[in-house]
């Protein structure tokens, strides 16, 4: 379930296409006061990252988001599990993987003590198709 701020914000940016700097302090201080909730909140933000262009504050915030509820669920603590490693990389590849989206498995790898081998999996992914983009 989405709370219904987080769902207006998103259809929002979603039909207009661009993140402003005003959205993303929208979004910190008042959409999503107290972080994520759940998975489907944390979808949410990562579609609405593939439909729009953004200010450069919105890849710290997006990051930082969900980075933290990854490591907030992980049980024990500090430990991403396969389960939450295997949801994050598919929702992160959607669509071939994003310069944010290897920033946030970096940030997972860097933060927690321990990460499902989905993880450096999806990091090899996506060095590799960087690497093909930019020899396209």
């Amino acid at each position: 379930m989405v709370r219904q701020k987080l769902q207006y914000f998103v259809g929002r940016i979603t039909e207009r296409k661009v993140i402003s700097a005003a959205d993303v302090r929208l979004l910190e201080c008042h959409v999503l006061e107290g972080g994520l909730l759940n998975r489907h909140e944390a979808e949410a933000l990562m579609a609405m990252d593939r439909a729009a262009t953004a200010d450069e504050g919105w890849a710290r915030l997006y990051t930082n988001l969900i980075v933290g509820f990854v490591l907030r669920r992980a049980q024990p603590s500090g430990i991403v599990t396969a389960d939450d490693a295997l949801w994050l990389t598919s929702a992160l590849d959607l669509g071939g993987p994003t310069e944010t989206a290897s920033a946030i498995a970096y940030a997972i790898l860097d933060k927690a003590e321990q990460v499902d081998i989905a993880i450096l999996d999806f990091i090899m992914r996506a060095r590799r198709h960087a690497r093909q983009k930019l020899a396209a």
